[in-house]
């Protein structure tokens, strides 16, 4: 059985990691360097650092703080943020990340997808979705939240699996630092229409909603921010919870 994986998201804007409720009002929670290789010495199977405002901002992603963070790093890296097109992930992988995710690019040009993949591999690509619920199910957000496109999440993740992601990052918007559980119907509907591992992300609070995750919305691996930054439940105790649950994982240390 392939074992569950528990990964530590770190929100980053102006070099400094945040966190927020529902993408808004941000508070410091620290270094990227020093708060990554706590979470991988705790036991987190991976390490995402998303660059929060690159897209907004209309700039590229801070290649100096990928390659700060990545420095000694010795789990899987992901780096996200004002990635645009080739050559933007390029720099991203020789600053020192394993894998990019892209999102509003990935919207506005889907053939980015394709030409990332065909470059560096699928299982390097991750087409992070940032969802909300409407009236007709799950809509498509892209500029960190603050746009949005019309689009299914579901459909639209068939779609990046199709053009060649090798991974989906989805975050439920309603669920976003409010430590009130994974949405699991928004994770199962994703998980159960492609063929590739869905990464849950948005409103974990506690090891109960890591193994409703992984049980009811089929996610292949969830992450989470608030909870490892500001010390409310530390990966590796995590992992023995998920453990005492026969929710497979890899030992913590």
């Amino acid at each position: 059985m392939l074992t569950k994986r528990i990964i530590a998201c770190l929100d980053v804007a102006g070099g400094r990691v945040v966190k927020g409720v529902q993408f808004a009002n941000l508070r410091d929670a620290g270094d990227p360097a020093e708060c990554t290789v706590a979470h991988a010495r705790e036991g987190a199977d991976e390490i995402v650092l998303l660059d929060i405002t690159a897209t907004s901002d209309k700039r590229r992603t801070m290649l100096d703080v990928v390659t700060r963070t990545a420095r000694g790093l010795f789990v899987p890296f992901t780096v996200g943020g004002g990635i645009r097109e080739l050559k933007d992930a390029k720099d991203v992988f020789d600053a020192g990340a394993d894998k990019i995710a892209i999102n509003s690019a990935a919207v506005q040009n889907p053939v980015v997808i394709e030409s990332i993949a065909s470059r560096f591999g699928s299982q390097a690509v991750v087409v992070a979705i940032d969802a909300r619920r409407v009236d007709w199910g799950f809509e498509v957000f892209v500029a960190g939240g603050r746009t949005s496109t019309g689009k299914d999440a579901v459909q639209w993740a068939r779609e990046a699996a199709a053009r060649g992601a090798g991974e989906i990052l989805l975050t439920s918007m309603d669920r976003d630092g409010t430590r009130s559980g994974f949405d699991c119907e928004l994770v199962r509907q994703v998980a159960d229409a492609v063929s590739i591992p869905v990464i849950a992300s948005g409103g974990a609070g506690s090891s109960r909603d890591f193994i409703a995750v992984f049980e009811e919305g089929h996610a292949d691996a969830a992450l989470a921010a608030s909870i490892f930054h500001f010390g409310l439940e530390g990966v590796g105790q995590l992992k023995l919870d998920l453990q005492a649950a026969k929710v497979p994982v890899r030992w913590p240390c």
